[in-house]
């Protein structure tokens, strides 16, 4: 059976239980070396196989699996984050189905989280923001039209992106194109919850220089948006005394 295993967005420790049972158990690990920590290679028992997948094809990848597969093998796939948000399983499901090799899921923190985390912020704040954007800038792999960053960023929403610290000039220009203020403010936050993070917050306007400066091009989420002041929000009903729930009854004088 093959296990796509979500990594966490780097801290060893913040992988799940079964994620980490699951590389315990593996017979054969391919993991995503440019991005997984290899530390937790460190997991893995005596005699596992380990494959760096940054060297391999898809069809190599495949390969390995259908091999682990006919031996009777436990696979790991492991993934940076959470796999579900572009870590390419689905290609790898769909070869797999072909084949009639069995497959699960194990979700992982996703470096967005991580990325709130270092920034000690809160993404969705009532009153401020209450939608997330998750995109990327468009690469080599196409953007759909109706998901440019312009069209995107013209909600207002808080943006989160992946995939883009390549070319945050040309982000900066889509989104002041979008009608974003030049003043908005922008974080950029380099490799989540590793031992070498590093964090920055600025202005839109300000965002390639500051990038630039501590030569941060890759291995880096930029966030966009109001939620980054952390200020002038309302407070949560959730919790207002005077506010009824099902395991609570609202205080008459708060």
């Amino acid at each position: 059976m093959v296990h796509f295993v979500g990594a966490g967005p780097g801290a060893v420790d913040l992988i799940t239980i079964r994620g980490q049972k699951l590389i315990a158990e593996a017979d054969v690990i391919i993991y995503a070396g440019s991005l997984v920590n290899p530390k937790l290679l460190d997991y893995a028992k005596e005699g596992a196989q380990i494959y760096d997948s940054a060297k391999l094809t898809l069809e190599e990848v495949i390969a390995i699996m259908k091999e682990a597969e006919e031996q009777g093998f436990d696979v790991v796939r492991l993934h940076t984050g959470d796999p579900s948000i572009y870590g390419a399983i689905r290609e790898q499901m769909d070869e797999l189905d072909k084949l009639g090799i069995a497959y699960d899921v194990t979700p992982g923190v996703s470096s967005f989280c991580g990325a709130a985390a270092a920034l000690e912020i809160e993404y969705t704040l009532p009153g401020i923001t209450q939608s997330v954007i998750i995109s990327r800038m468009e690469g080599r792999t196409k953007v759909p039209e109706k998901e440019s960053v312009e069209n995107l960023a013209s909600i207002g929403a808080t943006m989160v992106f992946f995939l883009s610290a390549g070319d945050i000039k040309g982000l900066k220009e889509k989104l002041l194109n979008a009608g974003r203020d030049p003043k908005t403010l922008c974080a950029v936050v380099y490799k989540a919850t590793w031992d070498d993070e590093k964090k920055f917050i600025c202005t839109l306007d300000d965002l390639p220089d500051m990038a630039s400066e501590h030569g941060i091009n890759k291995t880096a989420l930029i966030i966009v948006g109001d939620a980054l002041s952390q200020a002038g929000y309302e407070k949560s009903r959730l919790y207002a005394a005077d506010f009824d729930t099902e395991f609570r009854k609202a205080k008459e004088n708060p």
